[in-house]
């Protein structure tokens, strides 16, 4: 039954590509069950390509865009734009992947059965140039006692395909900024205020791959920005002394001492 509605909370930046943001807002639209509301968050200023894709959907029922003066980064984007958000759900969506046209019906089925969840994430296919060209698919565990076991060592959901409850993500204190971990981050304070997450079976985003995309998540400020976070995990008991010392040796191997081209392989290998 279709009784909940949602909202769908998407940023752009000037950095991200014109006809990749625009297959990411069309498959936003292009769904089973299409979302109630759409809110834009414009992160500061954007080349007229960038304008040209949000004039084709201005006219789109439900779609509200709000603007940053400012380039001022993911946490405080998103913490606009889930600002302006009506609905208590809200699906994250990326300008740069492709949303599988059923992903918010299957979110939403899931809520409406089981209403004491607050995220829903799932797989995703990891692709280039077109979503014919998968490199890999990524999984992750399935139930919330998964999840939270997982949560102690990797990241266990999905952002650009997370539906969560407002409500819940304020509780934990919203999106704030952690260099290339915010997500994560997020995750774990919503896990310490008994947050209960589901991944679905099947994967429902088509993330695009760039040939820098190893190497973003490399090298001595990526692997003190994780080293920091499982400090704080440690620091609220969320893991104990020996899990955080193999998070962070472990980490350190993959993003300090092995080269990107090894690391690129290991993460495949890891995903799958």
């Amino acid at each position: 039954m279709d009784n909940l509605k949602f909202s769908v909370a998407m940023c752009v930046y000037g950095g991200d590509k014109a006809v990749f943001f625009d297959e990411a807002l069309a498959s936003v639209y292009n769904q089973t069950r299409r979302p109630d509301e759409v809110v834009l968050t414009v992160d500061g200023p954007v080349p007229d390509s960038i304008e040209e894709v949000i004039s084709k959907y201005v006219n789109q029922e439900g779609l509200t865009v709000c603007r940053l003066e400012k380039n001022m980064g993911h946490g405080v984007a998103r913490r606009t734009g889930l600002s302006h958000c009506t609905y208590d759900y809200v699906a994250i969506a990326d300008a740069d992947d492709i949303n599988v046209p059923t992903r918010f019906e299957r979110q939403m089925a899931l809520f409406e059965v089981s209403p004491q969840l607050d995220a829903v994430s799932s797989g995703c296919y990891h692709f280039v140039n077109t979503t014919d060209e998968v490199l890999y698919e990524e999984f992750l565990p399935e139930t919330d006692v998964e999840i939270k076991k997982f949560l102690k060592r990797r990241c266990p959901l999905c952002q650009a395909s997370t539906m969560f409850r407002k409500s819940k993500v304020e509780e934990a204190g919203g999106y704030l900024d952690w260099y290339h971990a915010e997500d994560y981050y997020l995750w774990i304070r919503m896990y310490l205020c008994g947050a209960v997450f589901q991944n679905t079976k099947e994967s429902l985003l088509y993330v695009r791959s760039s040939p820098d995309y190893v190497t973003r998540r490399g090298g001595w400020k990526y692997f003190k920005s994780l080293a920091r976070l499982f400090g704080y995990m440690y620091k609220h008991k969320v893991i104990g002394l020996s899990d955080y010392l193999f998070n962070v040796s472990s980490r350190f191997v993959a993003q300090v001492l092995l080269p990107t081209s090894l690391r690129g392989w290991l993460r495949k290998v890891v995903d799958k």
